[in-house]
């Protein structure tokens, strides 16, 4: 990565999401922006609070590189559990735009978001909750 790079994630990130090839100096994501996105378009189905309560989806803290179908408690379709699918940032990126055709057979009633942008940001503020 070139210093640019590295200095603009170390100083507006404080280390807690990394580069990677889903991430380019050119579309850095907003973690604010992405912040807002979760509140407006996920928290009323999803907490992310860590050891936080399901609700009509799973708690996300930790969703960044986690396997789908895995959090205990949660009541997943078979279709996720058996999707075989790891939640890196690529597959976000592509299940946030479209999820029922990621995943055929999941129970999430979401339409997606078609702004590469937005799902980006998101995606940038989900890769933040964790330890």
């Amino acid at each position: 990565y070139s210093f640019c790079t590295l200095l603009c994630f170390h100083s507006s990130l404080n280390n807690r999401f990394k580069p990677t090839t889903f991430t380019t100096l050119k579309t850095m994501p907003d973690l604010k922006k992405g912040e807002k996105i979760f509140k407006t378009r996920a928290a009323q189905c999803h907490t992310h609070n860590k050891g936080g309560s399901h609700g009509v989806g799973p708690n996300l803290w930790g969703i960044v590189d986690r396997k789908s179908g895995m959090v205990e408690g949660y009541n997943y379709t078979a279709a996720n559990k058996d999707s075989g699918v790891v939640w890196t940032e690529e597959n976000l990126f592509k299940y946030l735009e479209n999820p029922k055709k990621f995943i055929p057979g999941t129970k999430m009633s979401f339409a997606g978001i078609k702004s590469e942008k937005e799902r980006k940001d998101l995606i940038a503020f989900m890769a933040t909750l964790k330890d």
